[in-house]
């Protein structure tokens, strides 16, 4: 399915529903203009904009009116909840929203690892956002990818099989074709895909190696976190301590780590680490904080190894440390 670069049809347009269609001096934008009937006095103004422009969803209506592009008698509304009455003229101005214009193809530099005819493996640097979201409409990895290659267009977000956190860096794959995304999905899936990320973590870790075999779902106390909770979806990762930077007390020292995934659950490492009491270095939103130069999260996707998911050759990819995280690492790893 192709992505799509409009809001989601609710339902379908009422062709006797009486609606005055105005030319607008922009030839993008589409003025909608009518009268409140009597039977709908009293009546809120979403609901209202619902009957008018009844294609788009309710969410992205309220777009409009937070935007300053609803009138009433010519007056700009900003309240959703406002009450019209029998006789006003409500005017709605469909102005194309960050969001629906998010799937277009934007020009950038892809650092590509490897390319063929089915996929490519890129270096995701720090910073780059992978899919189009609240407050990242534009600039984003897909964005790039429908720039990269015309058959991006006709893939379910781009060929986009798998994510890094805007913060986290390193190699990712994307299928360029349909079967190719089909199996690299069920690849994935089925944890065929070999991803190794290397982290740095707060405190002197004790253990050696450990898998972290605990459910993620998403945080109670905050919708933007996410944390161990017995309701979780399954996930693990195997973690393996490769050197220690002792502090004054254990709790002030540093470890860097090897972290192998065995599910892909939003934010994964980051969550298992701070669940055991070493979150990553620079990760503010899981208890971790700047050190060692590192001001986000200290955490890399260095390896990454799957068949090809159309002539089953094997591949694998490693990639070097950004010059932020390669400095903090060589202060916790000797030579």
């Amino acid at each position: 399915m192709a992505a799509s670069q409009t809001p989601p049809a609710t339902n379908d347009l009422d062709a006797e529903q009486a609606l005055e269609s105005e030319a607008s001096p922009d030839s993008e934008v589409e003025i909608r203009a009518r009268l409140v009937e009597p039977a709908e006095h009293g009546q809120r103004l979403d609901k209202l904009l619902v009957a008018t422009a009844p294609e788009f969803s309710r969410s992205w209506l309220q777009q409009l009116i937070d935007r300053g592009h609803v009138t009433v008698d010519d007056q700009v509304q900003t309240t959703a909840s406002r009450k019209l009455k029998a006789g006003q003229r409500l005017s709605l101005a469909l102005v194309p929203t960050a969001q629906s214009q998010a799937f277009k193809p934007e020009a950038m530099a892809l650092d590509v690892v490897f390319e063929d005819e089915h996929l490519l493996v890129v270096n995701k640097p720090v910073g780059l956002v992978v899919h189009p979201a609240a407050g990242h409409w534009s600039g984003t990895l897909l964005n790039g990818l429908l720039a990269h290659h015309q058959g991006a267009s006709a893939l379910p977000r781009a060929g986009i099989v798998h994510r890094l956190d805007k913060d986290t860096t390193g190699l990712m794959v994307v299928a360029k074709t349909q079967p190719a995304m089909t199996a690299l999905v069920r690849m994935i899936a089925a944890r065929e895909v070999h991803r190794v990320y290397m982290a740095l973590a707060h405190g002197e870790v004790a253990w050696r190696e450990v898998s972290i075999d605990a459910p993620i779902g998403r945080d109670p106390a905050s919708r933007l976190r996410m944390a161990v909770v017995a309701s979780g979806k399954p996930a693990r990762t195997d973690v393996r301590r490769l050197a220690v930077l002792p502090g004054d007390r254990p709790a002030l020292g540093f470890t860097a780590l090897r972290c192998k995934l065995h599910s892909g659950r939003t934010h994964q490492i980051r969550v298992h680490m701070a669940h055991k009491g070493h979150p990553l270095v620079a990760d503010a939103l899981y208890g971790g904080k700047p050190a060692l130069g590192m001001t986000r999260q200290a955490l890399h996707a260095a390896e990454l190894a799957f068949a090809h998911p159309i002539d089953g050759q094997t591949m694998s990819f490693e990639c070097p440390l950004p010059p932020d995280l390669a400095a903090a690492w060589a202060q916790v790893v000797a030579d």
